[in-house]
């Protein structure tokens, strides 16, 4: 078992190679020496069954593996009942969709805090969740696991102990540890191998080593101010972080399996592939000390 690296959507290098429509994606993810692909519907789950089946049987062709990020708008903790039952309807559409993909999980934005307590909201968040989890259920998509995401501003429901709270409903959630948020939120927490450390033993004490070994992730260098994350960056920054080389030192060192997708600003695919480069250096060093 290894990890497995992609890109969130397409770099500014697809056009550049000539790529134009997302059926071309397995193709431009293999040139780059990757192995998987989150498709984007941030703004909206609009791709048709047909073409996401067509997508998903050229992705296998090439055994990459596919994920799928939810809508932007889904609030799982809004005040509103009627927005979060429609949450529940935007979970539901993304997981038949990916599930036309042959992919399994989908990646939440939980919500955020607006006027009430931190508590309130992930109660809130919680409730929701268990209404998702029993939609998908009734409607033969169980298999699909929801990745609910570590947020970047301090606003947001979406810390590391809430993401973890929310995934103790189902042993079927998988948390999604970004960890350029975790990094923004706290304004440059992450420095020591240490300050990494701590999170993978908060998520196999939380959750246990079986789903710490399968977990999500997101990883970009991110600018923040005081109010968390501000805008996405590339590996080429050396200012805000965080470094990836912990992160792939304890997936290995904790047998993990992610799917580790970067969110660099227009060079996911690029960073992606030092990620996976550095993780396979660290791989193939540790097998033969």
């Amino acid at each position: 078992m290894s990890a497995k690296f992609g890109p969130a959507g397409n770099s500014e290098s697809f056009t550049q190679m000539g790529y134009k429509h997302s059926l071309q994606v397995p193709e431009y993810v293999e040139k780059m020496g990757l192995d998987a692909f989150e498709y984007q519907c941030g703004r909206g789950v609009n791709i048709g069954l047909d073409k996401a089946a067509e997508l998903g049987r050229l992705a296998k062709e090439k055994d990459i593996a596919l994920s799928l990020h939810a809508p932007y708008y889904i609030s799982m903790s809004s005040i509103e009942e009627a927005k979060r039952l429609n949450s529940v309807n935007y979970i539901l559409q993304s997981a038949r969709a990916v599930n036309a993909m042959g992919g399994q999980r989908i990646i939440v934005h939980t919500g955020s805090c607006g006027k009430i307590s931190r508590e309130e909201a992930l109660s809130l968040a919680k409730d929701t969740m268990k209404i998702a989890i029993k939609a998908l259920d009734d409607e033969g998509l169980g298999h699909i696991r929801i990745c609910p995401e570590t947020m970047g501003k301090v606003n947001q429901l979406g810390t590391l102990d809430e993401v973890l709270e929310l995934c103790t409903l189902d042993e079927r959630l998988i948390p999604c540890i970004d960890f350029g948020h975790l990094n923004a939120r706290d304004r440059g927490i992450l420095k020591s191998y240490a300050d990494f450390a701590a999170i993978f033993e908060t998520i196999e004490n939380k959750l246990g080593i079986s789903r710490l070994r399968e977990y999500h992730s997101h990883f970009s260098k991110i600018e923040y101010s005081a109010g968390g994350e501000v805008r996405h960056l590339t590996f080429e920054d050396n200012i805000f972080g965080p470094d990836f080389e912990p992160v792939a030192e304890l997936t290995y060192k904790k047998q993990c399996s992610p799917t580790i997708i970067c969110e660099s600003a227009g060079t996911q695919a690029e960073d992606a592939k030092k990620m996976k480069d550095y993780y396979w250096s660290v791989a193939k060093l540790k097998k033969y000390l």
